[in-house]
């Protein structure tokens, strides 16, 4: 009797606990650069649930990404959203990023960019803007690892840029 008690109120105070929490609302960036590969190796973390949200009220339909049946066009649209919003100068150069892949883990939506023919960096100017159209609340937390040398930037809708030297 006294588990089924117990067992009943965690279940209240769960329910109740979880209508009181506010949802955070972040991505993460990591840019890695591979000096033997002259290259910028970037993987994204995105909520899926935001990303779609963000998507639809872009597209005025519904998304899909991270389940079985996300279309092409959805992936698509999905790359040319984060492309459109997330940049990264090097040197003072803007670069483009090549989408490769991506996969959901535990409702994040982690994408695959790289940017090649990247010699040396010595200045990376990023500007990350994705999901500031759908919550203004969004923070974007860009890592860097550039020849061991990491640094971090918090980019949020009033400072959607940020610029590192290594």
């Amino acid at each position: 009797m006294k588990k089924l008690a117990f067992i009943i109120i965690s279940a209240i105070v769960l329910v109740m606990f979880s209508s009181w929490t506010h949802k955070f609302y972040v991505g993460i960036y990591q840019v890695n650069y591979a000096s033997d590969k002259k290259m910028l190796q970037i993987t994204t973390r995105i909520f899926v649930d935001d990303l779609n949200n963000a998507l639809q009220l872009k597209h005025k339909k519904k998304f899909h990404i991270g389940e079985k049946f996300a279309t092409d066009e959805e992936v698509s649209a999905m790359n040319k959203y984060i492309t459109d919003n997330f940049r990264i100068a090097v040197n003072g150069k803007p670069l483009p990023l090549d989408f490769r892949s991506y996969e959901v883990e535990n409702n994040v939506a982690i994408g695959y960019f790289r940017i090649t023919g990247v010699a040396s960096v010595k200045t990376m100017d990023v500007t990350n803007k994705v999901l500031f159209d759908y919550v203004t609340e969004q923070q974007n937390i860009i890592q860097t690892n550039v020849s061991g040398n990491k640094q971090n930037l918090l980019l949020t809708i009033d400072e959607p840029t940020g610029s590192l030297a290594f």
